[in-house]
């Protein structure tokens, strides 16, 4: 499959500009896409990556790579015609056509891919967080921005119609100026992979590596330790080498739409609780129970933000608007303002209401005026790409992406130095009063991987 033209870049640039855009009460982003297919890859595609690849099975899905056929044995018999790789770095040298890639390996593995991908100039779509650590994040970022091929990062909930209504509400002054932010999830105890496995401390044993799994290429850059069953697949989130922990899984999603909403940008300060398992696995795994504390300085005329984070079924305070008897969601976000409060559930506002209910049903609603993407968050991505270097970036580009999970990664950080309050220098890339936080900015790598 030969990779299109310039002359049908050209059209596809030409027909975004004449056709991809609507007005109805605000744009619509992506109502008409041009026509030429993307040759696409997938890597990693036996989890999250297969309903990323579903959402873009209308292109020439022409290669996929994983490092265990087992796990990804449903995605490879989907799609018969794609050739099948261990290797990403096999594949990327070998398919000169691929346009765009999908990344949705686990955490520890992101940036290596992400950065390979974009050095061969393809289109990236890589799944929350875009990084495992904060100077990945800014690294992968600056890297983006270099070869000007277009990013998205899979927080989905950055496509919805929700997450814009947000930001036009607290733009037209719905609930006046915010100072306060409150974000939960119920996990880990709520939810998969931690609740059965994190109590117990890893298993002794050494069982034999699976022949369909490469274990060394699933380690990637991480030190080198026996395979074990604990780790993968999913339950490599719970551990501090692979994963993010609840933090680093919906934070991303949770979070988005405040910091998007609000601007929020860097935090000066950001310190954590935590509750751990047992002693034995505490500096191996992520707590039972954390709350992480952010401070956002001013930005312009807006007052500083305190965001609270509360995970593992802690939850914030109730609020006063919170009708009796109501419960907050197992995921969610408080925004609150001096004049009102939104309530919102996960990933990307779903579920947005001001407090109390009565307020919601007098509530006569700001006219629309932000861009609405049309499809989903993988179509956004499709468009921009299809459409060229001049056309609207995907919504959640890695230069966004990149921002929020440094952010949310700054929280992940401090959970390994509880009761500590931090203070950020963004501009320096390091912490003004802790140098032992300096060293976990980024996990070394071991020999032969490099960033």
């Amino acid at each position: 499959m030969k990779k299109f033209s310039t002359r049908r870049r050209f059209l596809a640039t030409s027909a975004a500009a004449a056709f991809g855009f609507q007005f109805f009460r605000g744009p619509l982003f992506g109502a008409a896409a041009p026509s030429n297919k993307l040759n696409l890859a997938g890597i990693g595609v036996g989890g999250q990556g297969a309903p990323n690849l579903r959402a873009c099975a209308s292109e020439n899905i022409v290669a996929l790579c994983d490092v265990d056929s087992a796990y990804a044995a449903k995605t490879f018999a989907r799609y018969p015609e794609a050739k099948t790789y261990v290797d990403y770095r096999v594949m990327l040298e070998k398919e000169k056509d691929i346009d765009a890639v999908i990344i949705a390996t686990p955490d520890h593995t992101h940036a290596v891919i992400t950065l390979a991908a974009l050095a061969a100039g393809k289109h990236v779509y890589c799944q929350k967080p875009l990084t495992h650590t904060v100077r990945e994040a800014r690294t992968i970022t600056a890297a983006a921005r270099r070869t000007k091929v277009h990013t998205q990062m899979g927080n989905q909930g950055h496509s919805s119609e929700s997450i814009r209504l947000l930001k036009e509400w607290l733009a037209a002054g719905v609930i006046g100026e915010v100072r306060e932010v409150h974000a939960w999830t119920d996990r880990p105890v709520g939810g998969d992979p931690w609740s059965n496995f994190a109590v117990q401390a890893q298993s002794k044993d050494t069982p034999p590596v699976p022949a369909t799994l490469d274990w060394d290429l699933w380690l990637g850059p991480v030190a080198h330790r026996p395979y074990h069953p604990d780790y993968h697949p999913l339950k490599w989130r719970a551990w501090l080498d692979f994963g993010t922990g609840p933090l680093g899984d919906m934070g991303c999603h949770i979070i988005d739409p405040a910091f998007w909403a609000l601007d929020l940008g860097a935090p000066t300060t950001v310190e954590a609780t935590t509750t751990h398992w047992e002693k034995d696995v505490s500096s191996q795994t992520f707590p039972r129970a954390s709350i992480v504390r952010y401070k956002f300085p001013a930005r312009g005329a807006r007052p500083s933000v305190a965001l609270t984070w509360y995970d593992g079924r802690l939850q914030p305070p109730v609020p006063v608007d919170l009708e009796p008897g109501r419960k907050l969601p197992g995921s969610g976000a408080l925004i609150i303002g001096d004049k009102g409060t939104l309530l919102h559930g996960s990933h990307g506002a779903g579920g947005l209401r001001l407090l109390p209910e009565t307020r919601m049903k007098e509530f006569v609603r700001p006219e629309k005026t932000l861009p609405r993407v049309v499809g989903s968050h993988e179509a956004d991505w499709l468009r921009a790409c299809k459409a060229g270097p001049g056309a609207p970036p995907p919504c959640s580009t890695f230069e966004y992406g990149g921002a929020l999970t440094e952010t949310v990664l700054l929280g992940v950080l401090a959970m390994r130095l509880p009761n500590q309050r931090l203070t950020w220098d963004s501009a320096n890339l390091q912490f003004a009063n802790n140098p032992a936080a300096d060293a976990l900015l980024h996990t070394p790598y071991r020999d032969g991987w490099s960033l």
